[in-house]
């Protein structure tokens, strides 16, 4: 049963959240505060599966808490998804930056909220077709799928969970365009409810920590997707 850690301030809706998700199979640690969210993370226990952050809060910002899990030694890889009433599009982009793995804007409906969570505890990273190779190698990047870690000539590089799935399939699938709404659905694990700049928030991200070299591979194919190095022959 997945333990998940449920952010929520407003005391009725989390009630609501608790019933449903716990009907859908999901283990709960409800808490209402960022203080008692960070508690919660830095308890001995079970380990957790995946957070959900509202980031309205009436102590911090949901933002810090997502900020401490991607710092934190045991939890920066736990999958995140955030749960926001704010209209502005910068809060959004800012949540997918730091690390979260998705978002969902208020009002939602639970159903919606069960398979957003489902899709972000799917663990295995996703190829299409053939055999699951265990090392993958492109130009001077490389991931070991065994072992999850991804090396940059030869250099250990931090990723979190779904930066390394993303970089992955981008190494399984070489010079070939991938659509946007292609790898939400490959690498996020469902028919995708959101919108496509979830993939371009953590292909920047990706980026930026491999290294400018290696970022130079990753193309972007304007308005289609992207596409690791040039097509083939080039």
């Amino acid at each position: 049963m997945p333990r998940i850690l449920l952010l929520e301030d407003d005391t009725e809706i989390r009630l609501g959240l608790e019933q449903h998700l716990r009907r859908e199979g999901f283990s709960l640690i409800p808490v209402g505060t960022g203080r008692d969210a960070l508690l919660a993370l830095n308890a001995s226990g079970p380990k957790l599966d995946a957070a959900l952050l509202d980031l309205s809060l009436p102590d911090m910002d949901g933002l810090d808490v997502l900020r401490a899990i991607r710092t934190h030694a045991t939890l920066r890889a736990l999958p995140v998804l955030l749960v926001t009433a704010r209209s502005e599009e910068i809060d959004r982009v800012l949540g997918l930056e730091l690390g979260a793995d998705d978002y969902i804007s208020k009002p939602f409906s639970a159903r919606e909220l069960a398979a957003r969570l489902r899709a972000i505890l799917r663990r295995s990273t996703p190829f299409e077709g053939g055999e699951r190779t265990p090392q993958l190698t492109f130009g001077p990047i490389a991931v070991d799928l065994d072992m999850h870690t991804a090396r940059v000539d030869g250099q250990l590089v931090e990723l979190t969970r779904r930066e390394f799935e993303l970089l992955a399939y981008f190494l399984a699938n070489p010079r070939r365009v991938l659509t946007r709404e292609k790898i939400l659905q490959q690498v996020w694990g469902l028919e995708y409810l959101g919108e496509s700049r979830t993939i371009d928030a953590h292909v920047r991200r990706v980026r930026a920590k491999i290294g400018e070299t290696a970022a130079e591979f990753i193309e972007t194919v304007v308005g289609v997707g992207y596409r690791l190095g040039g097509p083939s022959g080039s």
